[in-house]
């Protein structure tokens, strides 16, 4: 029992990440139809750049884990206002169904490249922000990283939350959400609220690459899988929920890890992926999702 408790907290925290990254999912889909298949690699970049601000690489700056959080959280913007701009506007604009696909895909691989000519092909270990010494949780050992890592997802998906049902900005934002013509017709920039979707969604994500990193190796190929699993993960929850973002990155977490260490390694990515196609088939809007209605 004390070894499936350990599964089950390990599972939560690799969830979570699932969770925060399938948030950046849902943030542009809401605003836009549009999803950005880099985020996998926005996640990498904020972890590779965090680590160079922390860990004095290539001669960078050496700054405290905290502090490094509101600069990774920048460049995380910028980087999804870029992918914005380059990738997704042009084909909003020519109302083009498949290009922003395509071009968010390229762009990844382009960053992929890009990190490993600027950081090596090479995995890095990311210091820790706090102490390693595990404790105990109803006899099983919890690792304080761990905890880091639920706190923070929960902590960043909650301001995001907070930010949409108070700020004037993030009324905008539910008002695109809602009705993107509607909000336009009321004055709304719509296209600047999809460019903050894509800057919101990205920093999230290389939010979740400093969160991740200590627990695990940094490199330029870290995010690919992370991505896909949280895509897996919004559709399994549904698109349109955040509770349902939550739900099914624990879902998959725990899946994986109790799977892993009960079965093989190599099946523990088996039970996510049948979830998602059994969801597919049942109740393709996701399980806290809602079927889109339209008129004709």
């Amino acid at each position: 029992m004390d070894i499936l408790l350990q599964l089950v907290f390990s599972g939560i925290a690799l969830g979570m990440i699932y969770a925060v990254i399938a948030f950046g999912y849902q943030l542009t889909f809401a605003t836009s139809g549009t999803l950005n298949f880099g985020q996998g690699e926005a996640l990498m970049l904020g972890a590779l750049v965090g680590l160079s601000v922390v860990g004095n690489i290539h001669g960078g700056p050496y700054l405290n884990y905290w502090l490094m959080i509101p600069i990774v959280l920048v460049f995380g913007a910028l980087q999804g206002m870029f992918v914005e701009w380059i990738g997704v506007r042009p084909a909003i604009k020519i109302k083009s169904e498949f290009g922003w696909i395509m071009s968010t895909i390229a762009l990844a691989i382009i960053f992929k490249n890009v990190a490993e000519n600027i950081w090596g092909k090479d995995d890095l270990p990311f210091p820790s922000p706090i102490s390693g010494a595990p404790f105990q949780i109803f006899g099983a050992n919890v690792q304080p990283l761990q905890v880091l890592v639920v706190v923070g997802a929960l902590a960043i998906m909650l301001a995001v939350e907070i930010f949409n049902r108070k700020s004037i900005y993030g009324k905008a934002v539910v008002a695109t959400s809602n009705d993107r013509d509607a909000a336009g017709l009321m004055g709304i920039n719509t296209s600047m609220v999809i460019t903050f979707s894509y800057a919101l969604s990205s920093a999230t994500a290389a939010f979740a690459g400093v969160l991740v990193a200590p627990l695990t190796l940094t490199g330029a190929t870290m995010g690919a899988a992370l991505g896909l699993k949280a895509f897996a993960v919004a559709i399994i929850g549904g698109l349109t929920s955040g509770m349902g973002a939550i739900v099914g990155g624990l879902i998959l977490g725990i899946a994986e890890t109790v799977t892993g260490f009960y079965i093989s390694t190599g099946y523990k990515e088996v039970p996510g992926l049948l979830l998602l196609l059994l969801v597919l088939a049942v109740k393709p809007a996701g399980l806290f999702g809602k079927t889109a209605i339209k008129k004709v």
